[in-house]
């Protein structure tokens, strides 16, 4: 029994029709498909109306094929297969071409657009005919969420499940929460104190009832699928029993060993052997370093057990591994600090008074190592002159092409808090002011009130290398000033270098672990760049704060809100709905290679010892078809995507080679179809 197809293509205002004769598209496809009854076109299909007339005809028509010649499938597919579900017809017996993007949008020629749009109509005609009715499938959900990493944006999304009453399991591979805002001192563009802000967060965290946290761990193995994951945790040995700790700070104050804090403070500051990583930190456990500790090394000391009132130290603890059951995850694993020594050129790392952002923020902060004093490496002299470069490893091709988003906010903060605590010289030498969100604009017209020295162009040199005698004893930035047009050498006394934020240096393995991937900067790669930001590729994993990309503090608590937000919903629902294009086995003729199970990228497909075949597990499944594409026996099917159906769809497209190349009767979709 043939099909009843109805075809409908949208203007989409002039996107589609100022360069598509789309009249001329609907009018040839009525008249040159087989099997069409219903072929029309109409402003914008996805509107009520446009989605009301799709459903009238399927009902007195009986059409039993839908094709939408419209935008992106990403935009409106599921609109268009909710009208055809609404309606009476499965879903999965409707198709999209995407006209827009892939014709008019990149089209320059109009007779040629309306040809290529044809063969888009034609393809999805033909290939719709051989689509299956098929079923979502349901699964579900665990209310426990897991979420990875103690920032802003994680502390963010643990509270707002947690208070909605769902159990959350918080990983932290540092010794307490709060992340790296926990080190700053104020926050633009309001200067509130970060610490007054964020610990009250921190504390309610760690009091939850629902709240389960795991400090000085990291996430293993992550197994399962959407709302039935399996998750792994190594709990670190702190060789502090956690139970039987106080918090009471005696074993730290009485440790003998000192040693630089590289993590905290930035290197500026000391910490002893056994240590909380600052005063506020949550929880107060303490944790030896045993790269520092005298006992580990030398096999002496141990005052930190003598001294200790009830007995916590335990040299003997070891790494402990967790395996809990979850439903969602949010991984909010945040960012590193770009590594300035790779721009030689401005000195970090061989001239002395060459500083940081992250550096300058600890010698800011009123409980940072210089007290909040902004003075020289030799920890006494009060510099007359600072330099902030901008930009540095961001908006460089050599380093990382993107923009850090926060770099000349913080920049114009840290001029602000010099003015305010020192007589000296401000210069912000920048590429280009972004100060695009609410207050950042007034915060820059603010500072440039205040007396804050501004000079547009790239540095190319900081030197010690006086040419006159003011010069000498002095840092000189070298740079031209593209607003005055010439070169300058600015002497200062202090450079403080805005670095990039970059990606975490395990973030590429945490994707894996996880089943998502990560774009060419390493910022892991959401669903979709504007209509799901806090989603990925694999159901059920979520994404919150700069991990994602670099974004401000509201930006992140935002995203963390956002992305407890859609985990709540899948909870509050109890189930959630599968996508059914998945791949499938044919037991009988798999030969057991395996070649599939290592080139599934969402670790989807498992190896059945038993039998020797391999098996989908279809909650993973995302239906990419890389198995079936590498499978040699040609056992793998994808549903929704066959051999037969790609091939008609690739008939269709060609129904203007095949009209040329062969006999009149070839001219036809449907018979270039029948002829391959």
């Amino acid at each position: 029994m043939a099909e009843k197809v109805g075809i409908y293509v949208c203007h989409c205002g002039s996107n589609i029709a100022g360069m598509v004769d789309v009249e001329e598209v609907a009018k040839w496809a009525g008249a040159n498909i087989d099997d069409v009854v219903v072929s029309r076109d109409y402003k914008f299909m996805c509107s009520s109306l446009g989605q009301q007339m799709i459903q009238e005809d399927i009902k007195k028509e009986g059409l039993t094929r839908v094709v939408v010649a419209a935008c992106s499938p990403h935009l409106h597919e599921k609109t268009f297969r909710r009208a055809c579900e609404d309606a009476g017809l499965n879903p999965f017996l409707f198709q999209m071409a995407n006209i827009r993007e892939h014709v008019s949008w990149v089209a320059k020629d109009k007779d040629a657009a309306t040809r290529k749009a044809k063969a888009q109509v034609a393809a999805a005609a033909e290939r719709v005919k051989l689509q299956q009715p098929l079923k979502p499938m349901q699964v579900e959900v665990n209310p426990a969420t897991l979420v990875v990493g103690g920032g802003i944006a994680g502390l963010q999304a643990t509270l707002e499940l947690a208070d909605a009453g769902y159990p959350v399991y918080l990983v932290e591979r540092e010794p307490s929460i709060g992340g790296h805002m926990a080190q700053f001192d104020k926050t633009f563009p309001t200067l509130d104190c970060s610490a007054c802000i964020l610990t009250p967060k921190m504390s309610e965290v760690g009091q939850h009832e629902n709240v389960t946290m795991f400090t000085y761990s990291e996430l293993e193995e992550v197994s399962g699928s959407v709302g039935n994951f399996k998750v792994r945790i190594r709990k670190k040995a702190r060789y502090v029993n956690e139970e039987l700790c106080t918090g009471c700070g005696i074993c730290s104050e009485k440790c003998p060993k000192k040693v630089v804090d590289d993590a905290f403070e930035a290197g500026l500051g000391k910490r002893k052997a056994i240590y909380t990583p600052f005063p506020q930190a949550v929880p107060r456990t303490p944790v030896i370093d045993t790269e520092s500790c005298i006992w580990f090394q030398k096999g002496k000391c141990r005052t930190c057990e003598k001294i200790c009132p009830t007995g916590a130290i335990d040299y003997e603890q070891e790494d402990e591994i967790v395996e809990l059951e979850v439903g969602n995850i949010i991984l909010a694993t945040g960012w590193k600090m770009f590594d300035c020594r790779k721009v030689s050129q401005y000195g970090y790392g061989r001239l002395p008074n060459v500083f940081t952002s992250m550096e300058f923020e600890r010698m800011c902060n009123a409980a940072g190592p210089t007290g909040g004093k902004i003075v020289l490496r030799d920890g006494k002299t009060e510099p007359e002159a600072i330099a902030i470069i901008h930009c540095v490893g961001s908006r460089d091709v050599n380093h990382n092409p993107y923009c850090s988003n926060v770099c000349c906010m913080a920049a114009l903060k840290f001029g602000h808090l010099v003015l305010e605590k020192t007589d000296a010289d401000v210069y912000s030498c920048y590429i280009d002011m972004r100060t695009p969100s609410k207050d950042y604009e007034e915060f820059y017209q603010r500072l440039l009130g205040e007396g804050m020295h501004f000079v547009r162009g790239k540095v190319a040199e900081v030197t010690d290398a006086g040419r006159v005698p003011f010069e000498h004893g002095k840092l000189i930035v070298q740079m031209e000033d593209t607003l005055l047009g010439r070169q300058r050498r600015i002497p200062v006394d202090m450079v403080v270098l805005m670095g990039a934020l970059e990606p975490q240096a395990d973030a590429k393995e945490t994707g894996r672990t996880c089943g998502i991937s990560c774009a060419a900067s390493g910022w892991f790669t959401e669903r979709h760049p504007k209509l799901d930001p806090v989603a990925t590729m694999t159901d059920g994993v979520f994404v919150a704060g700069v991990c994602q990309g670099p974004k401000d503090i509201p930006a992140s608590v935002a995203q963390g809100a956002a992305a407890a937000a859609r985990v709540q919903g899948m909870i509050t629902k109890g189930v959630v709905t599968i996508e059914p294009i998945v791949a499938s086995v044919d037991e009988e003729r798999c030969s057991g290679c395996r070649i599939c199970n290592t080139l599934c990228p969402f670790g989807a497909i498992e190896f059945d010892e038993e039998k020797q075949v391999s098996r989908v597990i279809t909650a993973l499944c995302k239906g990419c078809g890389t198995c079936v594409a590498a499978c040699p026996a040609n056992a793998i099917t994808g549903a929704h995507f066959n051999f037969d159906q790609i091939s008609a769809e690739i008939a269709g497209a060609l129904w203007d080679a095949r009209a040329d190349d062969e006999s009149p009767a070839a001219g036809t979709p449907s018979a270039a179809g029948t002829a391959s």
